[in-house]
């Protein structure tokens, strides 16, 4: 199945410049969303984990399918104050502005290897907190799976640079 054909593209969202690589139109058709979901469990084979985590928002869309999947705990990275409990916190820079990702501080244990999904991988500065957080939790990073890959943004090679494995299902220019 060709996934390109089920993601639109909105010039200059959410701010001028931004070429939005839109999920909702994958994720409307059942047989799309059933094969990319299909598709990021077979990568999941690949790596050893003990929790799937999920990048807020798009991400919780298939790491929690992953993590039924797989009988695997979900882990959620959330976007700043939308987590009740104790936790973990990391400022980072976006393409277009600048965020904060949370994680509970109970969520993750001393050396459990985690597995990261989102929807999309641009400038990697998202993924890297996430990686960050997962790491000041005492956990390790087991690797990432995004549907899709801006390629000729740097976030795929900011990762693999930091020996992580990374894996996507769709690569698309990002301008």
């Amino acid at each position: 199945m060709d996934l390109k054909k089920y993601i639109r593209s909105i010039k200059d969202y959410p701010k001028k410049g931004i070429l939005f690589r839109d999920i909702t139109t994958l994720i409307k058709n059942p047989e799309a969303l059933k094969y990319t979901i299909d598709k990021i469990n077979d990568i999941s084979k690949k790596i050893t984990f003990d929790k799937v985590s999920a990048i807020e928002s798009r991400g919780f869309i298939f790491a929690s399918a992953i993590s039924y999947l797989t009988k695997k705990p979900l882990i959620l990275l959330r976007k700043k104050n939308k987590l009740p409990a104790d936790r973990h916190s990391i400022n980072f820079k976006l393409e277009y502005g600048e965020a904060t990702i949370e994680v509970h501080k109970d969520s993750i244990s001393k050396n459990e290897k985690i597995l990261v999904i989102d929807d999309l991988i641009a400038t990697g500065g998202t993924a890297e907190a996430a990686a960050k957080l997962i790491e000041i939790s005492g956990g390790k990073v087991a690797g990432f799976i995004f549907v899709i890959n801006l390629f000729d943004l740097p976030g795929e090679k900011l990762l693999k640079d930091k020996s992580y494995f990374v894996e996507s299902l769709i690569k698309f220019p990002g301008h």
